[in-house]
């Protein structure tokens, strides 16, 4: 019982100690916070001491700074004001001298209208009479020298004109270079073995006749190996032959059917083909805007020749030429070009109606909208129409600077080729005939009749009135043989 007392009061007196001691420290570190907490603050009063002396030394040197400044200004302000008030001083002395001046020169002019006044007075001439009498006395001492004079300047300018005409077209002939060589009347064929020679003759000639009939082209097979000759003055004819030959070769089959089917296709490419080459030759010009309907004239004169001389080359060789002079001249380059370009255009289509190829030209520009000055430039390179500007003497200089190149035209050829278009015409300008081909160098035209038109002695009397005809408008060497053919077809079906 003692014994659990003594435990209860022990117990008493140790929790009593603790307690006391816990106050004690808790009292300390408040004390030792509060400590703390005046610290910082007197720290932070020091530093807000510190900034503010640094705001206060920063708030006068601005102030300084701002000073100085307002003294400079002031400074300039002053030096302006003076600086104005020289110039109002020195305005006022200029004029003053300006109006002493003017005060003088009226008074100068008073003076020479005194003196002429007094001239004329001395002299019976008013100002205009006397002018006139000194001029006409010059002229009359001085007549001989002064119309020397002019004939030396015009000379001289003369001279000089044409020695930079001469320098602008050699230099673009020197600039623009390209071979020529004048267009042959025959094309050459390759077989793959003479055999096939056998074939297109076809038995009794069938086959050659009807090739030669759809084409119009003369086809020579002699002793050449594996090779055959196309002979025609027209190159579009020649074309199509080879192209239907090189079909039927192909193919293997050569009969007068697969000969009319092949002939077609073959008029059919090259149609495509010449829309090709028409724009290939606009697009190595950098026109592209022409209508389609011009570039297929264009591309026509791919198979043209003028005096055995490709018309479409020399036609982009005008083209070149021009571009280069226009610029030399400052013309318009565009219009020069595509004068140059088009102006023989009309050819495509001259040997299919009437007119002359530069009027044929006109009418085929004006009807795609193709600009005026354009066709200004064209008209003029045959002089049929007047020089309408100064385009159109660029075009006609390069049309003769073209042909006359060296090699470029042969005149003998281009005679004999127009004997060769003027026979077709002949025997085409007469009723019932289809189609007419002169052949065998112009010895020989053959004339295909409409079987329904032209009875067989109908065809006679045809090839004597061809004959007669030829005879009274044509000069050739030698004969002309006149071939009328007139063939029937009777086709029948059996059902």
């Amino acid at each position: 019982m003692l014994a659990a007392i003594l435990g209860y009061f022990f117990r008493r007196l140790t929790a009593t100690y603790s307690i006391n001691s816990a106050e004690q420290k808790a009292k300390l570190e408040i004390e030792s916070a509060k400590n703390k907490a005046e610290q910082i603050v007197i720290e932070a009063k020091n530093k807000a001491v510190g900034i503010l002396e640094e705001l206060k030394n920063e708030e006068k040197e601005r102030k300084l700074q701002l000073s100085r400044l307002e003294e400079r200004l002031i400074k300039k302000d002053e030096s302006l004001d003076n600086k104005e008030n020289d110039l109002k001083r020195q305005e006022n002395e200029i004029e003053k001298e300006f109006s002493a001046i003017k005060e003088k020169t009226n008074q100068l002019g008073e003076l020479k209208q005194q003196a002429i006044k007094k001239l004329e007075e001395v002299a019976g001439l008013n100002r205009e009479e006397a002018k006139n009498r000194l001029f006409k006395s010059l002229e009359e001492l001085y007549r001989e020298d002064l119309a020397i004079a002019l004939q030396k300047q015009e000379k001289e300018r003369k001279e000089e004109i044409e020695k930079k005409g001469l320098e602008i077209m050699i230099t673009a002939l020197h600039r623009y270079a390209r071979s020529h060589v004048a267009d042959a009347t025959t094309s050459s064929v390759n077989l793959p073995n003479d055999d096939i020679k056998g074939k297109i003759i076809g038995r009794e000639g069938r086959n050659i006749k009807t090739l030669e009939k759809l084409t119009g082209v003369e086809i020579i097979i002699d002793e050449t190996p594996e090779s055959l000759t196309l002979s025609s003055f027209d190159p579009f004819r020649r074309e199509i032959a080879k192209m239907a030959l090189e079909k039927l070769i192909k193919d293997g089959r050569i009969q007068p059917a697969k000969i009319e089917e092949k002939v077609e296709e073959a008029r059919q490419e090259l149609d495509k083909r010449v829309g090709e080459i028409g724009e290939a030759a606009a697009y190595e010009l950098k026109i592209l805007d022409l209508p389609k309907e011009v570039l297929y004239l264009l591309g026509r004169l791919n198979y043209r020749t003028s005096y055995g001389q490709n018309v479409l080359i020399h036609s982009i060789e005008m083209a070149h030429l021009a571009t280069m002079i226009a610029q030399e001249l400052g013309l318009d380059v565009e219009a020069a070009k595509r004068g140059a370009l088009l102006h023989d255009i009309g050819k495509a289509i001259d040997h299919e109606t009437t007119g002359t190829h530069v009027e044929l030209g006109r009418k085929i520009l004006k009807k795609y909208g193709v600009d005026e000055k354009v066709i200004q430039a064209m008209q003029s390179h045959h002089e049929e129409y007047p020089f309408a500007s100064p385009e159109s003497f660029i075009v006609t200089a390069v049309d003769a600077l073209s042909a006359a190149r060296p090699g470029a035209r042969r005149d003998s050829v281009e005679n004999y080729l127009q004997r060769l278009e003027n026979l077709e015409k002949i025997a085409t300008g007469f009723e019932g005939v289809k189609n007419a081909y002169a052949i065998s160098a112009g010895r020989e035209i053959r004339v295909f009749v409409t079987p329904e038109k032209i009875d067989d002695f109908g065809a006679l009397q045809l090839a004597r009135n061809i004959a007669a005809k030829i005879e009274s408008e044509l000069k050739y060497p030698g004969e002309i043989k006149v071939n009328v053919v007139r063939e029937v077809k009777a086709v029948e079906y059996a059902r």
